[in-house]
């Protein structure tokens, strides 16, 4: 499927935003600063910043006053993908079609690359420069914290490690893929609502409409682990399964996976017909997206 001509436009913006937040940092010269701005400048489908700036827009906030936030979230996602490509870790050679950080520069450069994003990121939403009040900022602060720790990304990481070789159940395989994929994806969403001073109804019906989200994209990744080649997809084909790691189409064939997709995209679209009086196109072209994507 074809992105959605808006993608192109808030992808372009965030770009913008992303370089140059990493362009006003001192020691531009070191490798630290090239591999920074190798892994998160050069190339990714900013899906997490999206659905930050269209919840934020569709709640009739502006996308300006939502890109600090939006940036936040892809630098966690930036750091996470670094940190997973290790050695120590999926041990991967390819990342958006180029080498991973580790093979462009070298292992520690890599790790404290993916420190430093981290670190960055709660800088984003915690700066003078962050047009949200302080009361919002430490919202943001604190949900960015919980999606990416020991309750979040990085238990799921853990628990993905844990997992190789082993046999999973459909609720353990879901439980993994939540917090590994989901918990980012459900706070991009969260801090776009929070930007825009979202009620408790609307919260709650983003938070179902993230979560299968969230599902959906890993059960995609999982499809097109099978189902696509290493030069469409930009990372290794069939990672997975050299792995031996559990994934949807391991469990439930790839057809059942393919059903399990369209289930979790009809939640995706019910959850955001709750959001009465609210303009959800482009949050609806994005859940198509992530459906539909061919890597």
């Amino acid at each position: 499927m074809e992105q959605p001509i808006f993608f192109s436009h808030y992808r372009d913006l965030i770009d913008r935003a992303l370089s140059q937040f990493i362009e006003d940092l001192s020691g531009k010269d070191t490798e630290l600063h090239k591999a920074m701005h190798y892994s998160v400048v050069l190339g990714g489908k900013r899906v997490r910043p999206l659905l930050t700036i269209t919840t934020a827009k569709a709640l009739n906030c502006s996308r300006e006053s939502a890109l600090h936030a939006a940036c936040a979230i892809e630098l966690i996602h930036a750091y996470s993908l670094i940190h997973d490509d290790l050695p120590a870790m999926d041990d991967d050679a390819l990342r958006r079609g180029q080498p991973t950080c580790h093979i462009a520069f070298n292992e520690a450069t890599a790790i404290l690359a993916g420190d430093a994003l981290q670190a960055l990121a709660f800088e984003l939403v915690s700066s003078n420069s962050c047009p949200q009040d302080n009361a919002t900022k430490l919202k943001l602060i604190q949900t960015l914290a919980k999606a990416s720790g020991a309750e979040g990304m990085v238990l799921g990481q853990a628990i993905d490690l844990d997992s190789v070789g082993k046999a999973l159940s459909l609720k353990q395989l879901e439980v993994m893929h939540h917090h590994k994929t989901g918990k980012l994806i459900s706070a991009a969403v969260e801090l776009g609502a929070l930007c825009a001073e979202a009620s408790e109804k609307e919260l709650a019906a983003l938070a179902d409409f993230s979560r299968a989200l969230g599902l959906a994209f890993q059960v995609q990744d999982d499809i097109l682990d099978v189902t696509g080649n290493t030069e469409t997809i930009g990372k290794t084909s069939g990672a997975d399964e050299a792995l031996n790691k559990p994934t949807y189409v391991s469990l439930l064939g790839l057809e059942g996976a393919r059903e399990k997709l369209e289930g979790l995209h009809k939640d995706c679209l019910s959850s955001l017909n709750r959001l009465n009086d609210r303009d959800i196109d482009e949050l609806r072209e994005i859940a198509d997206y992530v459906i539909r994507r061919i890597h």
